[in-house]
């Protein structure tokens, strides 16, 4: 039985940091974000189109569009006329300093409204666009 009298360093404490406890409660942390963020989106209800289209994650401060069914439209949460809608691409300082807008138009809306939108954000001199779409849900084989 040999005992160490502490000169020989066997007998030192570790000092590793036990990293399973972390591991386990960072993905019970990920687990919850991914059941609660779903919850968390709000905005105007519409029926968006299906596309092909790879997921785009849009921030909640991200400037969004919005052509409802009955050709109502809606700047973040706020329902404006076309009139507005041009004066406040050109004014607002969130959608300026981001140059970047989201449109997203209900299925069932004329193409001829969404394209009015489209143009005016053109004219606004808004650098990027992006149309917002549902992902195809595909069968199984």
């Amino acid at each position: 039985m040999g005992f160490s009298s502490g000169s020989g360093g066997g007998g030192s404490p570790l000092s590793e940091i036990n990293v399973t406890p972390l591991v386990d409660v960072m993905l019970v942390l990920l687990i919850i974000f991914m059941i609660a963020a779903p919850m968390l989106t709000t905005g105007v209800n519409v029926d968006l189109p299906k596309a092909d289209a790879p997921r785009m994650d849009i921030d909640q401060e991200h400037p969004l569009i919005t052509v409802q069914r009955d050709q109502r439209i809606f700047l973040f949460e706020e329902e404006v006329s076309l009139d507005v809608l041009r004066q406040r691409l050109v004014s607002d300082e969130r959608i300026r300093n981001v140059d970047e807008v989201f449109v997203q138009a209900d299925e069932q809306v004329p193409y001829g409204v969404v394209a009015q939108v489209l143009a005016l954000v053109r004219q606004a001199g808004i650098g990027k666009m992006g149309l917002v779409t549902d992902p195809v849900t595909r069968k199984p084989r």
